[in-house]
């Protein structure tokens, strides 16, 4: 009689997961079902559509709403709402539930890094029973990358200059800061890679040989004097058949690429020497010292058909 107060039964699922304020109405996940909350006034007060079914939703923590989207992970693949229920394509799923602890569904943490146009879950992998994963989607260029790391909690830059995250080692750390991992009391070095798709020569029908690579590597932002990284071709005598197969001729297959000046204007490694052959190939580009960071624009290689496999 003297406020709003009352109840609204929810049609699908056992129980409420989770609920998230949207632009215009309060998402709410049920077990089985996502509805939309919207507030109508007296005497009805709260209206609740059934917005899908038929999904699931990973944990209390692993959903979020970036750009008027909301994003979730599901108990074998990932969704978004943006007016519809939609499953969201992933080029990473086999590797995220092919290596997952279902028993820490309730681990899960998502969070947005909206700098960098991103959203991330943390997960457990098989086996283990602390986050010890990551998977990213960037939705504004709609991609997918992975990587590892130990995070329990996660909150973005809304009011702050970074974003901040929670270490199974009860410190609250800072990330984007620095090229470095400075979570504990001396810094060490952040492992820094990225690892193309496999590409090929002609659709794949004949063999190519690579001897020469221009890297396109920057050094720009790095606290070191002669920042590096390590350039690495992988060949394949076919597809699926594993890296380093055939193996590379005359046992060359990567190469350093440094900086080789500072001032007046940076200069870089200009090309580096491989002796690489197979039907498929990718590359890998890493760092693992302090201090060196790095961009990577479109790298050149010189090939040549080198002849057919039965």
């Amino acid at each position: 009689a003297t406020n709003q107060a009352g109840s609204l039964r929810l049609s699908r699922g056992s129980e409420i997961i989770t609920a998230l304020q949207a632009r215009q109405e309060i998402l709410v996940w049920t077990d089985t079902a996502v509805y939309g909350l919207q507030y109508l006034g007296a005497p009805e007060v709260w209206g609740a559509q059934l917005l899908g079914d038929n999904i699931t939703i990973a944990s209390t923590n692993a959903a979020v709403y970036s750009g008027n989207i909301a994003y979730w992970m599901g108990t074998d693949k990932f969704y978004s709402y943006d007016g519809t229920v939609k499953t969201l394509p992933c080029s990473v799923r086999s590797y995220v539930f092919n290596d997952f602890n279902f028993s820490q569904y309730g681990q899960v943490v998502a969070g947005t890094n909206e700098r960098f146009d991103e959203i991330w879950w943390f997960y457990c992998s098989a086996g283990v029973t602390q986050n010890d994963r990551y998977v990213v989607y960037n939705y504004l260029q709609d991609i997918w990358y992975y990587g590892t790391l130990s995070r329990s909690a996660w909150i973005d830059s809304d009011l702050r200059e970074n974003p901040m995250a929670a270490t199974y080692s009860n410190n609250l750390v800072n990330h984007e800061v620095g090229y470095d991992n400075q979570e504990g009391a001396t810094a060490s070095a952040i492992t820094a890679t990225i690892t193309s798709s496999e590409f090929d020569l002609d659709d794949g029908d004949k063999f190519m040989f690579i001897n020469r690579m221009l890297p396109d590597v920057t050094f720009e932002g790095s606290t070191v004097d002669s920042p590096a990284a390590v350039m690495t071709l992988f060949p394949m005598e076919n597809s699926g058949s594993g890296y380093y197969n055939p193996t590379s001729e005359g046992g060359v297959d990567n190469a350093t690429v440094t900086r080789s000046a500072t001032v007046p204007i940076e200069k870089f490694t200009g090309q580096v020497f491989v002796r690489v052959r197979g039907r498929q190939m990718a590359f890998k580009l890493e760092s693992t010292e302090l201090g060196v960071a790095w961009k990577l624009g479109i790298p050149r290689l010189e090939m040549r058909p080198d002849g057919r496999r039965g």
